[in-house]
Protein backbone atom coordinates (compact mmCIF):
# COMPACT_ATOMS: atom_id res chain seq x y z
CA UNK A 1 0.00 0.00 0.00
CA UNK A 2 1.51 3.78 -0.72
CA UNK A 3 0.88 6.94 0.65
CA UNK A 4 0.11 10.06 -1.96
CA UNK A 5 1.81 12.70 -0.47
CA UNK A 6 1.00 15.32 -2.70
CA UNK A 7 -1.20 17.24 0.22
CA UNK A 8 1.70 17.44 2.28
CA UNK A 9 2.29 20.67 0.90
CA UNK A 10 -0.14 23.99 1.49
CA UNK A 11 -3.19 24.70 -0.04
CA UNK A 12 -3.42 23.85 -3.95
CA UNK A 13 -0.13 22.09 -3.40
CA UNK A 14 1.67 25.08 -3.36
CA UNK A 15 4.31 26.29 -0.75
CA UNK A 16 4.51 24.80 2.64
CA UNK A 17 1.84 23.15 4.46
CA UNK A 18 -0.17 25.23 7.71
CA UNK A 19 1.54 22.81 10.32
CA UNK A 20 4.71 21.16 9.59
CA UNK A 21 4.89 19.15 12.50
CA UNK A 22 1.42 17.32 11.91
CA UNK A 23 2.65 16.93 8.59
CA UNK A 24 5.95 14.88 9.46
CA UNK A 25 3.65 13.24 12.15
CA UNK A 26 1.66 11.31 9.19
CA UNK A 27 4.32 10.39 7.17
CA UNK A 28 6.45 9.10 10.32
CA UNK A 29 3.04 7.18 10.96
CA UNK A 30 2.40 6.00 7.76
CA UNK A 31 5.88 5.06 6.47
CA UNK A 32 5.74 2.76 10.07
CA UNK A 33 2.42 1.10 10.49
CA UNK A 34 0.98 0.74 6.54
CA UNK A 35 2.94 2.21 3.65
CA UNK A 36 5.59 0.58 1.95
CA UNK A 37 5.67 3.11 -0.72
CA UNK A 38 5.36 7.23 -0.92
CA UNK A 39 3.84 8.38 -3.89
CA UNK A 40 5.78 12.10 -4.30
CA UNK A 41 6.64 14.74 -7.12
CA UNK A 42 9.36 17.34 -6.60
CA UNK A 43 6.63 19.95 -8.99
CA UNK A 44 4.54 19.71 -5.72
CA UNK A 45 5.09 22.76 -3.85
CA UNK A 46 7.05 22.95 -6.37
CA UNK A 47 9.52 21.03 -3.71
CA UNK A 48 8.11 21.38 -0.48
CA UNK A 49 6.56 17.80 -0.49
CA UNK A 50 9.84 16.13 -0.82
CA UNK A 51 11.54 18.19 1.19
CA UNK A 52 9.11 17.48 3.98
CA UNK A 53 9.64 13.76 3.20
CA UNK A 54 13.01 14.17 3.50
CA UNK A 55 13.26 15.38 7.16
CA UNK A 56 10.88 13.14 8.59
CA UNK A 57 12.16 9.87 6.91
CA UNK A 58 15.61 10.53 5.77
CA UNK A 59 17.45 7.95 5.48
CA UNK A 60 14.76 5.99 4.42
CA UNK A 61 14.19 2.28 5.70
CA UNK A 62 15.33 -0.58 3.48
CA UNK A 63 11.98 -1.51 1.71
CA UNK A 64 10.40 1.45 1.92
CA UNK A 65 10.23 2.89 -1.92
CA UNK A 66 10.16 5.60 -3.28
CA UNK A 67 8.26 6.75 -6.34
CA UNK A 68 8.27 10.36 -8.13
CA UNK A 69 6.49 12.07 -11.19
CA UNK A 70 8.36 14.18 -13.82
CA UNK A 71 6.34 15.46 -16.93
CA UNK A 72 4.82 18.78 -15.43
CA UNK A 73 4.86 22.15 -13.41
CA UNK A 74 3.44 24.23 -11.78
CA UNK A 75 3.37 28.13 -12.39
CA UNK A 76 3.45 30.82 -9.87
CA UNK A 77 -0.98 30.94 -10.60
CA UNK A 78 -0.93 27.52 -9.50
CA UNK A 79 -1.96 26.21 -12.89
CA UNK A 80 -0.74 23.03 -14.08
CA UNK A 81 1.36 23.36 -17.28
CA UNK A 82 3.49 20.36 -19.25
CA UNK A 83 7.01 19.76 -18.69
CA UNK A 84 8.40 17.48 -21.09
CA UNK A 85 11.22 18.38 -23.03
CA UNK A 86 14.79 16.68 -22.31
CA UNK A 87 16.12 19.77 -20.26
CA UNK A 88 12.49 19.95 -18.45
CA UNK A 89 12.76 16.23 -17.06
CA UNK A 90 16.68 16.35 -16.73
CA UNK A 91 16.54 19.11 -14.31
CA UNK A 92 13.51 17.35 -12.87
CA UNK A 93 15.47 14.22 -12.36
CA UNK A 94 17.85 16.28 -10.15
CA UNK A 95 15.40 18.02 -8.10
CA UNK A 96 13.96 15.09 -6.85
CA UNK A 97 17.15 13.51 -6.26
CA UNK A 98 18.25 16.31 -4.45
CA UNK A 99 15.66 17.33 -2.30
CA UNK A 100 14.99 13.50 -1.19
CA UNK A 101 18.59 12.95 -0.46
CA UNK A 102 18.96 10.36 -2.76
CA UNK A 103 21.33 8.88 -4.89
CA UNK A 104 18.91 6.84 -7.10
CA UNK A 105 15.42 6.89 -7.72
CA UNK A 106 13.31 3.48 -7.43
CA UNK A 107 10.36 4.38 -9.90
CA UNK A 108 9.63 7.37 -11.63
CA UNK A 109 6.78 8.32 -13.42
CA UNK A 110 6.06 9.96 -16.39
CA UNK A 111 3.20 12.65 -16.50
CA UNK A 112 2.01 12.49 -20.02
CA UNK A 113 -0.58 13.69 -21.85
CA UNK A 114 -2.33 16.37 -20.37
CA UNK A 115 -1.87 17.19 -16.89
CA UNK A 116 -5.83 17.79 -15.94
CA UNK A 117 -7.54 16.84 -19.67
CA UNK A 118 -6.43 14.11 -22.37
CA UNK A 119 -4.63 15.94 -25.04
CA UNK A 120 -2.66 14.29 -27.89
CA UNK A 121 1.13 13.64 -28.41
CA UNK A 122 3.58 10.93 -28.31
CA UNK A 123 5.21 9.56 -25.19
CA UNK A 124 8.21 8.24 -27.04
CA UNK A 125 10.79 11.00 -27.17
CA UNK A 126 10.06 11.74 -23.20
CA UNK A 127 10.23 8.34 -22.25
CA UNK A 128 13.49 8.00 -24.51
CA UNK A 129 15.19 10.70 -21.97
CA UNK A 130 14.29 8.65 -18.74
CA UNK A 131 15.53 5.68 -19.93
CA UNK A 132 19.18 7.71 -20.82
CA UNK A 133 18.59 8.23 -17.38
CA UNK A 134 17.71 4.94 -16.25
CA UNK A 135 20.83 3.48 -18.10
CA UNK A 136 22.86 6.21 -16.52
CA UNK A 137 21.87 4.57 -13.11
CA UNK A 138 20.07 7.34 -11.89
CA UNK A 139 16.77 5.25 -12.25
CA UNK A 140 15.46 1.66 -11.35
CA UNK A 141 12.79 1.66 -12.93
CA UNK A 142 10.44 3.60 -14.99
CA UNK A 143 5.94 3.83 -15.29
CA UNK A 144 4.20 5.57 -17.86
CA UNK A 145 0.90 7.55 -16.41
CA UNK A 146 -1.07 9.98 -17.83
CA UNK A 147 -3.45 11.63 -19.89
CA UNK A 148 -3.75 11.34 -23.91
CA UNK A 149 -6.28 11.12 -26.25
CA UNK A 150 -5.32 8.67 -29.73
CA UNK A 151 -2.55 9.40 -31.76
CA UNK A 152 -1.10 7.58 -34.37
CA UNK A 153 0.27 4.55 -31.96
CA UNK A 154 1.57 6.86 -29.53
CA UNK A 155 -1.05 7.21 -27.01
CA UNK A 156 -1.53 5.85 -23.47
CA UNK A 157 -3.80 2.74 -25.41
CA UNK A 158 -0.29 1.34 -26.48
CA UNK A 159 2.15 2.74 -23.56
CA UNK A 160 3.04 -0.60 -22.57
CA UNK A 161 4.40 -1.12 -26.47
CA UNK A 162 6.16 2.60 -26.30
CA UNK A 163 7.42 1.64 -22.95
CA UNK A 164 9.25 -1.91 -23.69
CA UNK A 165 10.98 -0.61 -26.90
CA UNK A 166 12.47 2.30 -25.27
CA UNK A 167 13.02 1.50 -21.21
CA UNK A 168 12.91 -1.28 -18.97
CA UNK A 169 9.39 0.12 -17.75
CA UNK A 170 8.03 -1.09 -14.49
CA UNK A 171 4.03 -0.35 -15.30
CA UNK A 172 1.91 1.94 -17.10
CA UNK A 173 -0.07 3.64 -15.18
CA UNK A 174 -4.04 5.28 -16.63
CA UNK A 175 -6.27 7.88 -14.64
CA UNK A 176 -8.98 6.89 -12.42
CA UNK A 177 -11.96 8.50 -14.06
CA UNK A 178 -13.34 6.31 -16.16
CA UNK A 179 -13.96 9.76 -18.56
CA UNK A 180 -10.14 9.92 -19.08
CA UNK A 181 -9.37 5.86 -19.68
CA UNK A 182 -8.35 4.56 -23.19
CA UNK A 183 -9.55 0.73 -23.65
CA UNK A 184 -8.77 -1.91 -21.44
CA UNK A 185 -6.52 -2.95 -18.76
CA UNK A 186 -4.03 -5.25 -19.48
CA UNK A 187 -2.51 -8.41 -17.44
CA UNK A 188 0.79 -6.22 -17.13
CA UNK A 189 -0.95 -3.19 -16.06
CA UNK A 190 -2.93 -5.47 -13.79
CA UNK A 191 0.58 -6.37 -12.22
CA UNK A 192 1.47 -2.89 -12.30
CA UNK A 193 3.86 -1.40 -9.55
CA UNK A 194 4.10 -4.65 -7.26
CA UNK A 195 6.47 -3.66 -4.43
CA UNK A 196 8.06 -7.30 -4.07
CA UNK A 197 9.91 -6.21 -7.81
CA UNK A 198 11.71 -3.39 -6.03
CA UNK A 199 13.34 -5.37 -3.12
Amino acid sequence: MGYGAMQLAGPQVWGPPRDLNAAIAVLREASVCWSQRIDTSDYYGPHVTNEIIKQALHPFEKGLVMVTKVGARQLEDKSWVQALSRQELIDALHDNLRNLGLDVLDLVNLRGGGVMEPSEGSIQEPLTVLAELQRQGLICHIAAVGRARPSGGNDWRDSNAVSARVAASACAQHPANPRHVIGQTSSRESRCCNTSSFS
